[in-house]
C-alpha cells in the first residue's frame, strides 16, 4: 500500500488548486459530523450514494487507515481521492482483499475484446494457486501487462496507433471534465 500512498501524494502534490479543492471538498461531503475524519459509517454512506460499490469493500477502508485508529484523516483521503480519479480500485478476485501492489491478471482476458473482467489476484494468490479460473490460463504480472501493451501499441501501424491515441486523449479529457465537476470516474 506505501507505493500507492507514494503514488497518490505526487500526484495530490501535481494537481491544480481547483483540483485541490475538489479533494478536500470531497472529504468536507464524507465528514458528515464535521469532525475532520471519516469513519467507517460516514465513507460508507458517501461511496454507496456515488455508486462505488467497489470502494465499499472493507479491506479498502482499513488499508487506507495508515495509522490504524479506525477513521481516515485528509492525507489518508488523498490515497482515495487518486484510486476514484485513477480507476485503480481492484480487489484480488480469489480472497477478496484490496489490489495494492503487484497483481497478476489473465493475459488472455486483458487483451481479449469482449472479455469484463482481467481477472486480477494478489501475488498470495497466485504464488499459492489459490484461485480457480480456466485451465489455460497465462497469468502475467501488471508491470508485465503494461510493457506488453505499450509493445503491442508500437507494433501497430502508424494510423492504428494514432486512433488509439486519440481515443486515449478523449478519455482524459472526459475524465479531466468529471473531475472537475466533482464527479467519480468509477
Amino acid at each position: 500500500m506505501e507505493e500507492v500512498r507514494r503514488a497518490a501524494v505526487a500526484y495530490y502534490e501535481n494537481l491544480s488548486e481547483e483540483k485541490k479543492r475538489n479533494a478536500r471538498f470531497s472529504f468536507n461531503e464524507m465528514d458528515k459530523n464535521g469532525d475532520g475524519r471519516i469513519n467507517l459509517h460516514e465513507y460508507l454512506e458517501y461511496l454507496k450514494k456515488d455508486n462505488n460499490t467497489v470502494l465499499t469493500h472493507p479491506s479498502l477502508f482499513t488499508a487506507l487507515d495508515k495509522d490504524g485508529n479506525g477513521s481516515l484523516d485528509f492525507e489518508e483521503t488523498i490515497v482515495l481521492y487518486y484510486i476514484m480519479q485513477s480507476g485503480r480500485a481492484l480487489i484480488c478476485q480469489s480472497c477478496n482483499t484490496f489490489l495494492a501492489d503487484v497483481y497478476f491478471s489473465c493475459s488472455q482476458c486483458f487483451f481479449k475484446d469482449d472479455s469484463d473482467s482481467t481477472y486480477e489476484i494478489c501475488c498470495d494468490c497466485y504464488g499459492g494457486k489459490r484461485f480457480t479460473h480456466h485451465a489455460d490460463a497465462i497469468f502475467c504480472d501488471n508491470y508485465t501487462l503494461l510493457s506488453q501493451s505499450r509493445s503491442l501499441a508500437l507494433k501497430a501501424p502508424v494510423q492504428n496507433r494514432r486512433n488509439v491515441l486519440e481515443k486515449i486523449v478523449m478519455i482524459v479529457e472526459v475524465t479531466s471534465v468529471a473531475v472537475a465537476l466533482g464527479c467519480s470516474i468509477m
